[in-house]
C-alpha cells in the first residue's frame, strides 16, 4: 500500500495522468472508470438516492460568465445501470465536500486572488491533458525614418518557440472502513470528516505554494514542478522575476518609512519593465508585527499596512502563510503576467477496495499557476528580499 495512504499529514502528491495509454501514475482501478466515462469525474462520485437507486452527477455548460470569463457549469443527476457502485448517500457527500472545501478556502489566498481578479484560464477536460503548449514570440527591430519613404528598412519577422507547460494533478488520499460509514447512518456515530479536512488542506496548501514559489519548514509541499521539458514556477522562484534589495525590518535603525520607500522603488522597477499595475503586495507572517504597528510614532493615524494601501496602484497588502523570510512580493494582476490554469476544481472522488469493505477517497484538482513574460522577457513580478 502507498505510504501516503497511511499518513494524513504527508504532503499532497503532484502526478500526471496519461489517458491515451490508459495509465495513471497515482494507481487505483478508478482510472479505468474515468477513461470509460470520457474523464468525467462525476462517475467517481456515485450516491444512493431517495429511491434507493444509484445516481451520479453530470456537469454541463449552461452558458458563459463574462465577469469571470469562465463557463457556467450546472449539474443534473443521472441514474446508473449498476446499483452496486454506490455506498454513500447524498448527505454523506455533502459532509465530505463541505469539510474539504472549508479547509481549502482557508489556505488559498494568493491563488484565490487570481480567481477573484478573473486571471484564470479554464482548460476544458483538463484531467485529459498533460501539457499546455504555448509559443514565445521574439520582438522585431525598430522602424526606419526617411523623407521620401524610399529607404529600405530592415526586413525581419518575429521568431516563435513552442514551449510545453506541464499540467499535473494535485491529489491526496484518505479512507473510511465500510463499517464506519454504516455506523454513521444509525445516527449515533456521525461520519468523522477530520481526515477529509486534512486532505483538502494539503491539496490547497500545494496549490498555494506553487503560486508563491516557496515552501515553509513548518508546512509540506513543493515550490516547483518539472515534467515534459517544462517547469512550473511561482512568484519567488520565477527565473524572470525582478529582484530588489529591501531594508529588513529587523535591521538596526529601521523605520516604517524605509519599507514604504522600498515598495515605491519596487513599483518603479516594474514600471521600467513596462508593467504599470495594478499590483498586489504579499508578505509572510513575520511582517505582521511591523505591518500592523503605527506608521508614525508621534500620533496614531494609520498602520504601516494602511499606509501601503494608500500607494497608487497597490490593490492590497496581504499576509500569506508560506513566505518563510522577510520578503516582499509585488505582482501585477493582469493575465499577461500571471494566470491560474484550471482544468478541474478541487474535487473528491471515491472507489471501493478489499471486496467493498474499504471506501477510498482522493481529493484532487488540476489548478496550476502560469507565470508569463512579454516579448522582451520582462515581467511585472518584483521580489524584494
Amino acid at each position: 500500500m502507498d505510504p501516503q495512504l497511511l499518513d494524513p499529514d504527508a504532503p499532497a502528491l503532484v502526478d500526471h495522468m496519461i489517458p491515451a495509454q490508459g495509465q495513471i501514475s497515482m494507481g487505483g482501478n478508478w482510472a479505468r472508470r474515468l477513461l470509460d466515462n470520457e474523464l468525467d469525474v462525476g462517475c467517481m462520485r456515485p450516491y444512493v438516492g431517495k429511491s434507493g437507486r444509484t445516481y451520479i452527477t453530470r456537469n454541463y455548460c449552461a452558458g458563459w460568465d463574462p465577469k469571470t470569463r469562465s463557463p457556467i457549469m450546472k449539474a443534473r443527476p443521472i441514474m446508473t445501470q449498476n446499483d452496486t457502485n454506490a455506498t454513500l448517500r447524498t448527505l454523506d457527500w455533502y459532509q465530505l465536500d463541505e469539510a474539504v472545501v472549508k479547509q481549502a478556502k482557508q489556505r488559498m489566498r494568493a491563488s484565490k486572488d487570481l480567481r477573484e481578479a478573473g486571471l484564470v484560464y479554464m482548460l476544458p477536460n483538463g484531467i485529459a491533458k498533460t501539457v499546455l503548449q504555448f509559443q514565445q514570440q521574439s520582438d522585431i527591430t525598430g522602424a526606419t525614418m526617411s523623407m521620401d519613404g524610399l529607404r529600405q528598412s530592415e526586413s525581419d519577422r518575429p521568431v516563435f518557440t513552442t514551449v510545453n507547460f506541464p499540467i499535473p494533478i494535485i491529489h491526496k488520499d484518505f479512507q473510511f472502513p465500510l463499517r464506519q460509514v454504516l455506523a454513521s447512518r444509525t445516527g449515533y456515530s456521525p461520519l468523522d470528516t477530520t481526515t477529509a479536512e486534512l486532505a483538502g488542506r494539503r491539496v490547497a496548501e500545494q496549490v498555494e505554494q506553487l503560486v508563491l514559489g516557496t515552501t515553509s519548514s513548518s508546512l509540506l509541499g513543493q515550490s516547483s514542478y518539472q515534467w515534459g521539458g517544462g517547469t512550473i514556477q511561482g512568484y519567488m522562484n520565477f527565473s524572470s522575476r525582478l529582484t530588489y534589495t529591501i531594508v529588513q525590518p529587523t535591521a538596526a535603525g529601521w523605520i516604517p518609512q524605509n519599507t514604504v520607500d522600498d515598495i515605491l522603488n519596487m513599483k518603479k522597477l516594474s514600471q521600467q519593465s513596462n508593467h504599470f499595475g495594478p499590483w498586489m503586495l504579499y508578505f509572510g507572517l513575520g511582517w505582521d508585527p511591523y505591518m500592523d504597528d503605527d506608521y508614525k510614532p508621534t500620533y496614531n493615524d494609520m498602520t504601516l499596512r494602511q499606509r501601503i494601501r494608500e500607494i497608487d496602484g497597490i490593490i492590497d497588502a496581504r499576509t500569506v502563510d508560506y513566505i518563510p523570510n522577510m520578503s516582499l512580493i509585488m505582482v501585477q494582476q493582469t493575465t499577461d503576467v500571471v494566470r491560474l490554469v484550471i482544468g478541474m476544481d478541487i474535487t473528491t472522488v471515491q472507489w471501493e477496495s478489499h471486496g467493498g469493505m474499504q471506501l477510498n477517497f482522493k481529493v484532487m484538482c488540476v489548478m496550476i499557476p502560469q507565470l508569463r513574460t512579454d516579448a522582451s522577457g520582462q515581467t511585472g513580478i518584483v521580489h524584494g528580499s
